[in-house]
């Protein structure tokens, strides 16, 4: 029989049934549920989504639109379990409940664009009728888009302030950007065969890190914000080359300064 556990100020209608467990080892992928049975509560780094519970679903969706509102509009600094219960209206304990640490909130809402960017990447960019070079140009141009918007500039910025002191944080921020990298070296390894896996990963990384770069200086309200329709044309043209053409001499022997 299965035990049905109830939410503080939770009416008995609305219980929670608990779900099996699904954990997320550190390199990002989730194992299978039937071999992981930690709670999220006991083990951060083997926690899956919470919020798969009857009726649970909204508060824990509240939750985390609230927390991506503190993070954006107010910072890393006001990131904490209360100011986020405060912006959604609930008490800390019920925050708490969904999400015992601001960890979680960090590794769902990563997890969370990482759908929405697969999503964009199914809906516009695996395409049958598009070459290889068109989907890398693609991939470059919503990437650039995005770090234009408000949402991304900010967001990502206070993510980076966070990894910097918090080493689940910054765990969670690397399996973002490998899955980021994966996503751009799929299509260099198709653009240039003559590449061994290892220098498709390093160039994957360097196109990343030249797109992500220009968060500081061109993102949103950022001082050459008003560039980026030119540094896209630049980008989408040079980084394109480059996948193209570059070779495993070029990237062993390229002089370092």
């Amino acid at each position: 029989m299965t035990t049905q556990t109830r939410e503080p100020g939770q009416h008995a209608h609305d219980v929670r049934v608990p779900p099996k467990t699904i954990g997320i080892p550190a390199d990002g992928n989730r194992a299978d549920p039937a071999r992981v049975h930690l709670p999220p509560h006991e083990h951060m780094a083997a926690a899956g989504r919470p919020g798969t519970y009857l009726r649970g679903t909204e508060t824990v969706d509240a939750i985390l639109k609230a927390a991506l509102r503190v993070l954006i509009n107010e910072g890393a600094g006001a990131f904490t379990i209360r100011r986020i219960a405060a912006e959604c209206g609930m008490k800390v304990g019920n925050v708490s409940y969904h999400f015992p640490r601001k960890e979680l909130l960090i590794q769902v809402m990563l997890d969370d664009l990482l759908d929405r960017y697969d999503k964009l990447l199914e809906d516009r960019v695996r395409q049958p009728a598009l070459s290889t070079e068109e989907r890398l140009r693609l991939i470059i141009v919503m990437c650039l888009d995005d770090i234009a918007g408000p949402r991304t500039t900010r967001l990502f910025t206070e993510l980076w302030a966070l990894a910097n002191h918090n080493p689940f944080i910054a765990d969670r921020v690397r399996a973002f950007y490998q899955k980021v990298h994966d996503f751009i070296a799929e299509y260099v390894a198709v653009l240039n065969p003559a590449l061994a896996p290892d220098d498709v990963q390093t160039v994957a990384i360097y196109l990343s890190t030249t797109m992500e770069g220009t968060t500081p200086f061109a993102g949103h309200g950022k001082p050459w914000a008003a560039e980026m329709p030119r540094l896209k044309r630049i980008a989408v043209h040079n980084l394109i080359m480059l996948a193209r053409t570059i070779t495993a001499e070029d990237i062993r022997g390229l002089p370092v300064a």
